[in-house]
């Protein structure tokens, strides 16, 4: 029978998909056949599947730390929010509605049968499960109708583990605020507590953790330090770490804008890592100045975030730098906004049906009902670039401008489209494709050519291959969680979890 364990937090942002990842690849490395799942994510930070299906970034990760490739049953619902109030609802990567929050609220009973049969069909095909959960578990105004933390765990009939962020402070009263909410069937099915992000001398928690589990009754397992494993983050929390200062010691400057619903900024994990680029998040135009790249990222909102951008200087900024000598690139979103008009007449993204662009691109996007949702693989130059599209709208070109590359494959099946566009003095780019700078020749070829704009000689790509330096992480992450987890303590909850009814199921 099909072993899981599920990893909940007393926040976001606490760890628990790192955990998840961790156990992951641990997993995969004593030769099981493993697979994560979330039944429900909320993030604008999504993935494309090569059959075109869209799921949440942090699944990926941890399919991949798994060694398998990423399947929308591993998130069988995602969450995409466009406005405070109303989210993009996917289901098992496709588009099913824009609901409210009250309406999906409300919907999720007939949500419940669907996610628990696609659960079992991913676990029928596995040794074990590592099951994520979203938030906390004590949001006790929606538990009712929960189908991500314990409502997941009952369906799954999984241990919990729960994972409490001490770096944020306050970490008992977290633990047992969290525990103590939660009725008495679904504290029983907290098996261990992991406490997360933790600087200095372990010695120093050995009382409190002794405490905490007499107050609860559940272990302490582990005390995961503030390691430095670099990973892709998917919750916009993580955005908040980001460098909003330029590093000095870098030569070259490359300033993403901080759109108001940016999405994807796992697009510009590949440049942080590069040893001669400084990454900053701009929020405010002041703090723009003139970057050696200015990139305008994607959004799930792309007129509200270019009226934003209007309505708080950014657009003047913008302008300004690239006058100044910026080279100006857009992905997704940010392309459609570099461009000449958006329309948007049956007010599919927002209720702003026509609005001028920044004008630094000959572009026209008309947004439509289709929702593209591809894997590509384009042709620039010599170069064959990989990909993923996920937008709305049709982008025309007009003759000031030049496509940026050809689309040659999509989900696996050859096609002949073209693919964003260039200014004729190529100092200004936008493209619909996420993940481009994970293409390392490309994106050399591309610093190389800032470097030489600053009068520096070019640099030799001698970096690992993507795929291969997060090989590397993951092994480095698995490391991290064996050496700082009761890894007995942890088999006998998954031995447990694979008899007929654990406790705490109803």
């Amino acid at each position: 029978m099909t072993e899981s364990i599920m990893f909940q937090g007393t926040a976001s942002d606490s760890g628990k998909s790192w955990a998840a990842a961790a156990l992951c690849r641990v997993l995969k490395q004593r030769g099981l056949k493993v697979a994560p799942f979330k039944s429900q994510n909320m993030a604008l930070n999504s993935f494309i599947t090569e059959k075109g299906d869209e799921m949440g970034r942090a699944q990926v990760f941890q399919a991949e730390a798994a060694g398998v490739k990423p399947d929308p049953r591993m998130n069988p619902v995602l969450l995409k929010p466009s406005t405070d109030q109303d989210s993009q609802v996917i289901v098992m990567g496709h588009v099913l509605a824009d609901m409210s929050a009250v309406t999906y609220h409300n919907y999720k009973p007939k949500l419940k049968p669907r996610v628990k049969a696609i659960y079992e069909n991913l676990a029928a095909e596995n040794d074990v499960m590592v099951l994520e959960g979203a938030g906390s578990p004590a949001e006790i105004n929606l538990n009712d109708r929960d189908i991500v933390n314990m409502g997941m765990a009952e369906m799954a009939h999984s241990p919990v583990i729960l994972v409490a962020d001490i770096d944020k402070g306050g970490v008992f009263a977290a633990i047992y605020g969290t525990i103590k909410l939660l009725p008495e069937a679904d504290q029983k099915r907290v098996k261990g507590i992991i406490i997360n992000k933790f600087r200095g001398d372990k010695r120093l928690l050995v009382s409190g953790n002794k405490m905490i589990e007499k107050l609860t009754g559940i272990p302490v397992i582990g005390v995961l330090p503030m390691a430095d494993v670099d990973l892709d983050e998917e919750d916009s929390v993580a955005l908040t770490r980001k460098p909003r200062q330029r590093d000095q010691s870098k030569a070259l400057d490359v300033a993403v804008i901080d759109l108001a619903k940016i999405s994807n900024f796992t697009d510009f994990h590949s440049l942080e890592i590069q040893p001669d680029v400084s990454v900053r998040y701009v929020r405010y135009p002041d703090e723009l100045e003139t970057p050696d790249l200015l990139i305008i990222p994607g959004s799930k909102n792309t007129n509200e975030d270019l009226r934003v951008l209007k309505e708080t200087g950014f657009d003047t900024a913008i302008l300004r730098a690239h006058q100044r000598g910026s080279m100006v690139a857009g992905i997704c979103g940010g392309y459609q906004i570099l461009g000449q008009q958006l329309r948007d007449p049956d007010e599919i993204e927002s209720m702003i049906m026509h609005q001028a662009g920044l004008g630094l691109l000959d572009t026209k996007t008309v947004f439509n009902h289709v929702k593209t949702t591809t894997q590509a693989i384009a042709q620039k130059g010599h170069l064959q670039l990989k990909g993923y599209e996920i937008h709305m709208g049709t982008t025309t070109l007009g003759p000031n401008a030049k496509p940026f590359a050809q689309i040659i494959r999509t989900n696996g099946e050859p096609t002949n489209r073209l693919d964003g566009a260039v200014a004729i003095d190529g100092t200004v780019w936008g493209t619909y494709l996420h993940g481009i700078f994970d293409n390392t020749k490309w994106t050399r070829q591309l610093l190389n050519q800032l470097r030489q704009v600053k009068g520096l000689a070019p640099l030799v790509d001698t970096s690992l291959p993507l795929s291969a330096y997060k090989e590397e992480q993951y092994n480095r992450l698995a490391q991290v969680f064996t050496e700082n987890i009761d890894m007995a303590e942890l088999d006998r909850i998954l031995a447990e979890s694979a008899g007929p009814q654990m406790e705490g199921d109803k």
